[in-house]
């Protein structure tokens, strides 16, 4: 499960506890980091913000199991601001982080070795906004897959096909021991439950 209300207001950590509390053991949440840091300081001198994130959602426990930071279409590639910023993730968390660029500029060898270096994981978009961001990339030892509807974002469903080729890459990555995410977020239409529990069945052999 995704908790994608992070990015548009904090949550105290008591909600965080709450949230660990009441589902199973099992069960793992990525929260994504607020609009704050990505949009408006656009990863430069967020410290302090990711102190205050971190203090409220680190009462999931382990449940916590991924950061997603979701950059703004505008925001181009710069090593140094880009290093810095993970670097102070890392610092700070230790687990699973996932990006998903949506400029060009972060498709390039330079924006993949700054992710191998600190372990962060690029999305596989769909839609995806140029050819690169269809595929996962980054740090290999994460997947993180973002489903958001196509042809129309956030409400066309995905058809027995496509569930079937997704379910099949899954089954694939996680032989070879590789942690997979894959979020929904075609929510406007219902369509996200539904192909959720559709792919999980096919992962089950449902």
């Amino acid at each position: 499960m995704e908790i994608n209300s992070s990015f548009y207001r904090s949550h105290r950590a008591r909600t965080y506890e709450k949230w660990a509390e009441n589902t199973p053991e099992s069960f793992r949440f990525s929260v994504k980091v607020p609009k704050t840091i990505t949009h408006e300081l656009g990863l430069i001198a967020a410290e302090s913000d990711l102190d205050a994130l971190l203090v409220d959602a680190t009462a999931l426990g382990k449940k916590l199991g991924c950061l997603l930071v979701q950059l703004p279409p505008k925001l181009e590639f710069d090593a140094d601001v880009a290093v810095r910023f993970f670097a102070a993730v890392r610092q700070r968390f230790h687990r699973g982080v996932a990006l998903e660029p949506r400029n060009p500029t972060w498709f390039n060898d330079d924006a993949q070795r700054v992710l191998e270096a600190h372990s962060v994981a690029r999305v596989a978009a769909d839609p995806a906004r140029v050819p690169a961001a269809a595929e996962a990339g980054g740090w290999d030892g994460l997947v993180y897959i973002r489903l958001h509807g196509s042809p129309r974002m956030y409400y066309s469903p995905y058809g027995d096909a496509y569930l079937d080729a997704l379910a099949a890459r899954i089954r694939a990555t996680q032989a070879r021991g590789i942690p997979v995410w894959c979020i929904f977020d075609n929510t406007a239409s219902g369509a996200a439950a539904i192909n959720a529990l559709d792919l999980s069945d096919r992962l089950a052999g449902r």
